[in-house]
């Protein structure tokens, strides 16, 4: 990756959740002034203290950051936090710029939707940055995290709900399946990580293991798979048994208190790294 500019201010365009808040701090503690943009309804209104200015818009209104980026000399942005993604069917007010854009996208899922606002970002000339940055400390280690070990069964589970969470990625649908006895019992699409885990863990009465990765050929950029305390309550209110994560391709927020709730619930945590064959390594082969 191109080298940074440490010395100028950085962009954070802000969804929900704690990666945003996360960010804003690391990039402060470099030297970097953060000025963000928080949408209404989905960003945290913690960020105004942890960014050094923030200007909230409505989902849609592209034009409104590209103009405040231009006001405050911002030339790197990122991308951070989630959108609740069904609210692009109800809660989008696009302004001109950001109408024209929507209205140029053929397929409107997250990796077509996201790369066209990078594409009209970096035209006005403000670079996208990987959204671990200046987080590289966040991605999901390698490794059983928790007390807890898989059983063989769950192991024959994992494996089939990689393969599936492979290829719904492949398909840009989703991140997570829910699996049971190699059956497929929901698998994530617009409604999100949490949702999915309830619907399928519901129709698995007890027992559910979720498999979570990356999407092939994932832009680092925006939107990778993310797993915190949260996700571990989720799963613990459907009685679930395991949380697969691909190791080192996506993000874990607050381990110790994710480890520490996994435990309680006698949860599986799992970091896993698939190799070039297939397989799947809970542990370094270094």
């Amino acid at each position: 990756m191109t080298e940074l500019n440490q010395s100028a201010p950085i962009g954070l365009i802000a969804g929900g959740g704690q990666f945003p808040l996360l960010f804003a701090e690391a990039a402060r503690g470099r030297g970097r002034r953060v000025v963000a943009i928080g949408h209404v309804h989905e960003t945290l209104e913690a960020l105004e203290e942890k960014a050094d200015s923030l200007l909230w818009v409505k989902l849609g209104q592209l034009g409104k950051i590209i103009k405040h980026f231009h006001r405050e000399g911002v030339r790197e942005t990122v991308f951070a936090g989630t959108i609740t993604k069904t609210r692009i069917f109800r809660d989008i007010f696009p302004d001109f710029k950001g109408l024209a854009l929507w209205n140029k996208i053929d397929i409107r899922q997250d990796d077509a939707i996201l790369r066209a606002v990078a594409t009209a970002l970096e035209e006005e000339g403000i670079r996208v940055l990987p959204s671990t940055c200046y987080l590289d400390h966040l991605f999901f280690p390698q490794g059983v995290l928790t007390r807890k070990q898989p059983t063989s069964a769950q192991w024959e589970d994992i494996r089939f709900g990689w393969k599936v969470a492979r290829e719904i990625g492949r398909l840009d649908i989703g991140q997570c399946v829910v699996v049971r006895d190699r059956s497929v019992l929901a698998v994530e699409a617009i409604e999100g990580t949490d949702a999915a885990i309830r619907r399928g863990g519901e129709l698995a009465s007890a027992g559910a293991v979720v498999v979570k990765l990356k999407k092939p050929g994932q832009d680092f950029r925006f939107d990778l798979p993310a797993t915190g305390v949260g996700t571990i309550d989720t799963l613990a209110s459907v009685k679930g048994a395991v949380l697969a994560v691909e190791a080192g391709q996506s993000l874990l927020f607050d381990p110790q208190a994710m480890v520490r709730a996994a435990d309680e619930a006698g949860l599986v945590v799992v970091g896993l790294v698939e190799d070039e064959q297939g397989g799947l390594h809970a542990t370094s082969s270094h």
